[in-house]
């Protein structure tokens, strides 16, 4: 199976592709040019491989929480991907994939994954990893960072909102064990849980491919959404 896997919704803008049994990405952390680099690594990946469009499987992306404009910037080359080659995508959750790069370059089994979402915010998400797709220990929401949902036992942590809140994250969730990894999305990540959803059978069509914001109130202003 050929997939490619896309993610833009934070600072850092990646691509990876499995083709042929075998996995290659690009990572750069490049903060509101994701428009202008997305492309050119996919394209270059693909070159690599010597594959095209029309002979992938399927597609995956980072369908946020994140960045208005970043999580937007990947969904809409999903949507084209999928369309253009008639082929499933598979929207993959921001915190999601941050967990399981926790996971992949940490060994963690267990990860609070917080990211900065402006506004006071952070976008929350507790999982468990271990396996190729994390599981989701209550809900996904954005919220302040002293409401965050409280755990038990020891976690790692992940995702700018910890750099950001610290004190107030930690009081909230009682977490105790922290963690240095990189607070960013990873295609590979993406790559990995998107292939076991398109394994399962829960891909989706082109225009059923959509971001996911948790905020409800996205159609912000210019100035609020160049801030983001």
């Amino acid at each position: 199976m050929n997939i490619v896997a896309l993610d833009t919704a934070t600072e850092a803008c990646s691509v990876a592709l499995l083709c042929g049994g075998e996995v290659q990405s690009r990572y750069q952390v490049a903060p509101k040019i994701h428009a202008k680099v997305l492309l050119p690594m996919l394209d270059e990946l693909m070159a690599e491989a010597q594959i095209g469009p029309q002979q992938l499987d399927a597609v995956a992306f980072g369908r946020g929480p994140g960045g208005f404009t970043g999580v937007r910037i990947a969904t809409a080359a999903a949507q084209a991907i999928a369309l253009g080659a008639d082929i499933p995508a598979a929207p993959v959750s921001t915190l999601a994939a941050i967990a399981l790069r926790a996971n992949r370059e940490g060994g963690c089994k267990k990860i609070a994954v917080a990211i900065d979402a402006r506004m006071s915010e952070v976008y929350w998400g507790a999982y468990l990893a271990g396996s190729a797709e994390p599981t989701l220990v209550g809900i996904e929401c954005v919220c302040a960072p002293d409401q965050v949902p409280a755990l038990e036992g020891d976690w790692k942590t992940a995702g700018t909102g910890w750099q950001v809140w610290p004190d107030q994250l930690l009081a909230a969730s009682g977490v105790q064990v922290t963690n240095d990894t990189d607070p960013f999305p990873h295609a590979l990540d993406i790559l990995s849980i998107g292939g076991e959803m398109i394994k399962q059978g829960r891909g989706v069509a082109a225009e059923s491919a959509l971001p996911v914001y948790l905020r409800d109130n996205v159609a912000r202003t210019e100035a609020q959404r160049k801030a983001i």
